[in-house]
């Protein structure tokens, strides 16, 4: 039997073992996929022990991202240069480490704003912590031009010189207040927690044209008070859900060993248990 889990501190209320656990299931693999509630210092112990025990691999979630990534025998370019694992593979050579949410977060937007195209596109990203590093390194990778945009911006730049240092091409990174970033933006990437759980604050899309396309990486509520101030507007708007599913195809691929399939409604799935169905 195939084991892998996720992993965080807290994990009890990741919808990755509902996600993984019905494509178990369709796709008839003698798998399972756990969920590890953690204290915030248990990562290290945790880990020796899985790798004893054989399990396949683990997905991660805060706060051990950048600590997953430090205890890896290998990374990949994704996680190098976002500076965080959110999937470590364990095998006989050692540990690896992936980061898959850029992939989510691409394909979030592939499957919501299919018109949108990032090439030279000018794309403002809210926040300067871990999750909006890892969508500046994808967004970087899909060629966007990129600004960032915190409440404090000394952490917006060390961000931007940080990235811009690990580009392994030519990229428009930089920061602005968020009036003058969101003035011609294609797309408006909400990479804070300001509206999860549906609590209130944030930043305002005021100056943001209505053809700009808005993205909030929280899932709970669906519609942030972020996404629906972009509705009201008219504007295409794409959910942290869809990323959440998103990045979850890659790491059961790595994990399982083949694709997830395609016939299970595991969106479904998770708005019913979210209790927006």
């Amino acid at each position: 039997m195939i084991r892998a889990g996720v992993v965080g501190s807290p994990a009890k209320h990741s919808l990755s073992p509902l996600i993984h656990g019905a494509w178990l299931k369709a796709a008839g693999i003698a798998g399972e996929y756990g969920l590890y509630d953690l204290a915030p210092d248990g990562f290290a112990a945790f880990l020796e022990e899985a790798r004893a025990s054989g399990m396949r691999g683990v997905n991660v979630t805060l706060p051990f991202k950048g600590e997953a990534l430090a205890a890896a025998d290998e990374a990949s370019p994704d996680a190098q240069l976002a500076g965080a694992a959110n999937l470590l593979i364990f095998e006989e050579g050692g540990t690896y480490a992936h980061n898959t949410d850029g992939y989510g977060l691409l394909a979030a937007l592939s499957e919501q704003a299919p018109e949108l195209i990032l090439d030279k596109a000018k794309v403002v990203v809210l926040g300067a912590g871990g999750a909006a590093k890892g969508a500046v390194a994808a967004l970087m990778a899909a060629g966007a031009e990129i600004c960032v945009v915190n409440r404090t911006a000394e952490r917006a730049e060390a961000l931007v010189q940080e990235l811009r240092h690990k580009a392994v091409r030519p990229v428009k990174l930089s920061t602005a207040s968020l009036a003058v970033a969101l003035a011609d933006a294609a797309l408006v990437v909400n990479a804070t927690s300001a509206g999860l759980n549906g609590s209130a604050g944030g930043f305002e899309l005021g100056d943001a044209p209505d053809t700009a396309v808005v993205m909030d990486m929280v899932y709970k509520p669906l519609e942030t008070p972020f996404l629906k101030s972009a509705r009201a507007r008219g504007m295409v708007t794409v959910d942290g859900l869809a990323m959440l599913i998103g990045q979850a195809r890659p790491s059961f691929e790595a994990l399982f060993g083949q694709a997830p399939p395609d016939d299970v409604d595991v969106r479904g799935l998770c708005l019913e248990r979210l209790g927006e169905a």
